[in-house]
């Protein structure tokens, strides 16, 4: 049995088949699913479990390059979209219309986590990233310049 961290074997799974650029959403439990997309079901009951605790999982568990988020979040969800930069410090967290969301992004998310949340605007989108020094460690390697700002 595994010590610490995520224990469903299949958010596990999901997280260990992800790379370099693969986009992974935690969905509230309202965001349309694609049939192309590999769904983790994790909604239980209304707001359980919920976004922000499905997040802080996931983001002990991967490496993520940039996070977007609905720019209705930020205007109309400012505690929450708060809660979210706190969490994903040293990672960028930038916003981008409900409509692209839900319109185009989910089409090429490799995977979507939905939770319980019945939350507006509280999907958030994760770009798998690599570990910038572990990466580049060894001898002879040198981080190209767009690589210095990711993963600090």
């Amino acid at each position: 049995m595994k010590r610490e961290g995520i224990l469903n074997r299949e958010l596990n799974a999901a997280i260990c088949e992800m790379g370099h650029g693969d986009i992974i959403i935690i969905a509230d439990a309202a965001l349309p699913v694609p049939s192309s997309c590999h769904l983790v079901d994790l909604a239980i009951e209304k707001d359980f479990p919920d976004i922000l605790s499905i997040l802080k999982l996931i983001n002990k568990e991967m490496v993520s390059e940039k996070c977007l988020v609905a720019q209705e979040q930020q205007d109309y969800n400012p505690e929450f979209h708060h809660a979210v930069c706190n969490l994903m410090q040293g990672t960028p967290v930038e916003s981008i219309s409900h409509e692209a969301i839900r319109d185009d992004l989910r089409l090429k998310a490799k995977v979507i986590v939905r939770t319980g949340s019945f939350m507006p605007w509280g999907n958030v989108i994760l770009y798998s990233g690599i570990n910038v020094p572990e990466w580049f460690s060894k001898t002879g390697n040198s981080i190209p310049d767009h690589y210095y700002e990711l993963n600090k």
